[in-house]
């Protein structure tokens, strides 16, 4: 999956709707092969083994191995899954779906922001959810809690979505035309800003408990992203967060990211991110 981070390239990831209990299942690398073979080593070590992979990415693998060097195979998985994510987003376009993808660290916020939106909005805008995590599908049962439609991808070691599990998703979540699809990302700040999904924006969430220096320590993430939501405002009293440090920071990696302050909790500045998912929904 991710050579970066580490994912495993033979995870199962499962795709489970709450509402029907259907769970499908999937390999996280879907351009598999099985089959043995032998290497000989420069010190005359022979190793022989049976494995499935991606014959690309094996086939690097083996030459960094017996060379001792280490080489980049990022641009090699990112075309595969941005040719994928190139077809999500025609999917969306085709059917006039506003799709998002929502990434944080864990604990920011994600969900109860997700929840608050949805809750608000349900009677204005037809919302529907992807969840990501690594496990369980406590998430998603909140989600469902509100009325919409959400499946549940669990990417076991992975973490991040990619766009072949939201294209699977999208085929169980079945989202009708003219309506929006939230697509809350698995907890971290580094790898799914690497991953398009199809998406035609990218919503970076941020809580006042995690420091205001997350966008120059984070760039990639910020610089991916078109809006970033300052969240959980109301602990401000009680935390040492520089609001006004943390905007600049981000506007240094990103001059044209768009800023919300907001409170899931107390309904403070929602507005305003509401005006402008609403917006989205009208020109996009």
């Amino acid at each position: 999956m991710c050579v970066t981070c580490g994912c495993s390239d033979d995870a199962e990831v499962k795709i489970t709707n709450p509402e029907t209990g259907e769970v499908a299942t999937m390999n996280s690398s879907s351009d598999t092969q099985h089959h043995h073979h032998t290497h000989t080593l420069p010190d005359g070590t022979v190793i022989t083994h049976s494995h499935s992979h991606d014959p690309i990415t094996e086939a690097f693998r083996i030459h960094a191995k017996i060379h001792n060097t280490t080489l980049s195979l990022e641009h090699d998985i990112l075309a595969k899954n941005n040719l994928i994510a190139a077809q999500n987003r025609g999917w969306f376009k085709g059917r006039n779906i506003l799709a998002l993808n929502l990434m944080s660290s864990p604990g920011a916020g994600k969900t109860t922001l997700l929840t608050r939106t949805i809750n608000d909005l349900k009677h204005q805008l037809p919302i529907n959810v992807i969840e990501g995590d690594q496990e369980t599908t406590n998430d998603a049962k909140k989600i469902q809690e509100t009325g919409c439609q959400v499946v549940q991808i669990n990417t076991g070691t992975g973490c991040h979505l990619d766009a072949a599990m939201v294209e699977r998703g999208l085929e169980q979540l079945n989202p009708p035309l003219n309506s929006v699809v939230m697509i809350e990302n698995v907890g971290n700040l580094v790898c799914p800003a690497l991953f398009d999904l199809g998406e035609l924006f990218k919503v970076v969430i941020l809580s006042v408990t995690e420091g205001e220096d997350k966008p120059i320590k984070y760039p990639h993430i910020f610089r991916a992203s078109q809006v970033m939501i300052l969240t959980k405002i109301d602990l401000l009293p009680h935390v040492q967060f520089d609001v006004q440090r943390c905007i600049e920071y981000a506007q240094q990696v990103n001059p044209q990211i768009q800023v919300f302050q907001v409170s899931a909790l107390t309904g403070t500045g929602l507005e305003n991110w509401y005006e402008w998912l609403l917006q989205k929904v009208l020109y996009s």
